[in-house]
């Protein structure tokens, strides 16, 4: 009986060890509007079907809050842009990078209405321009006035979402934006670009990029999901690399763009030409995850620094980046 009883007793604790570790086997990934191929993954469900993890999708309105997430724990894995991915790493949140979502290039810009009577950085004084505060869209803003000389405190910046921004730009609220898809291709219907991203890096050597970022405590547990998910993420760039014809507005990938980021599905082709998705290859380079990155991290933190939007700079921010599970999935 007492053997029975023992017997009955290391069952118990190997179900609940079992228990646990499916339980541990879940995953939430913040996300946030933009247009990227990667969308078709998650409508297809990729990554639970291949890793067998429960995957829970959050729909986070800016980077500023994907950050918010991950330091709070309720996201592990989270979608965010340079920017507010300094600031996080500024801030000590233990995170890491370790996958480029996309080189934003022109993918976005900074648009002024029809009839605001902008044709140049300097007509800005006085008009009242939205952008998310902490986020790329706002570090090539305050770039580009500077780049241009004009002091941003004579334009009226406001911070809003990109939600808020399509509302506000529909009433006739705001003189400009700098933001990307869908407001983007919402705003241009009715406005001149001004600038974009990929002209502001030309000019100033300060690229921006969107990454995907995961809580280190999740990573140290869970390191053979990063691999797959990260091949998944290659595939799915591929795909589109690949066969770019392929991803037309009627397309089965282009309708689940659309969906999940909320683009019109004749916008979506377009909108995806804008940017560069670097392959497995160039990911682990010196260019991106090998050293570039962490760079352009810094070069980052520092203007935002000297903005007043954040407190403090790293000395490097190598550590907040990780090549690891690029370099797996190459193999």
């Amino acid at each position: 009986m007492k053997r029975f009883l023992n017997t009955m007793m290391v069952c118990a604790t190997l179900l609940l060890a079992g228990g646990a570790a499916a339980q541990s086997r879940e995953v939430v990934i913040a996300y946030q509007d933009m247009v990227v191929p990667w969308r078709h993954a998650q409508d297809a469900q990729a990554v639970e079907k291949k890793t067998g993890y429960k995957v829970s999708f959050r729909k986070l309105a800016s980077g500023a809050d994907v950050i918010r997430a991950l330091a709070s724990g309720s996201v592990q894995i989270g979608e965010a842009g340079s920017a507010p991915i300094a600031s996080g790493l500024s801030q000590g949140l233990d995170i890491e990078l370790f996958w480029i979502l996309d080189n934003i290039n022109d993918a976005e810009a900074l648009v002024v209405r029809n009839g605001s009577n902008v044709r140049s950085l300097a007509d800005l004084k006085g008009k009242r321009l939205a952008v998310p505060f902490v986020s790329t869209s706002h570090f090539h803003t305050l770039l580009a006035l500077e780049a241009a000389k004009v002091d941003p405190r004579g334009v009226r910046i406001v911070n809003m979402r990109p939600p808020e921004i399509a509302a506000a730009w529909e009433r006739g609220d705001i003189d400009a934006t700098f933001i990307w898809d869908p407001v983007l291709a919402k705003a241009k219907k009715s406005g001149q670009v001004l600038t974009t991203s990929g002209k502001i890096a030309a000019q100033t050597g300060k690229a921006t990029f969107d990454g995907i970022v995961v809580s280190k405590a999740f990573a140290r547990d869970n390191d053979a999901f990063l691999t797959e998910f990260v091949k998944i993420l290659a595939d799915t760039d591929a795909a589109y690399r690949n066969n770019k014809s392929a991803w037309s507005a009627d397309s089965a990938q282009v309708k689940a763009v659309a969906k999940w980021s909320g683009a019109e599905p004749a916008e979506v082709p377009a909108s995806l030409a804008l940017y560069e998705f670097p392959t497995l290859q160039q990911q682990a380079s010196a260019a991106w995850l090998g050293g570039g990155a962490a760079r352009s991290l810094a070069a980052t933190a520092a203007f935002l620094k000297e903005q007043g939007t954040i407190q403090n700079v790293l000395p490097d921010y190598a550590s907040g980046v990780n090549a690891t599970w690029v370099r797996k999935a190459a193999q």
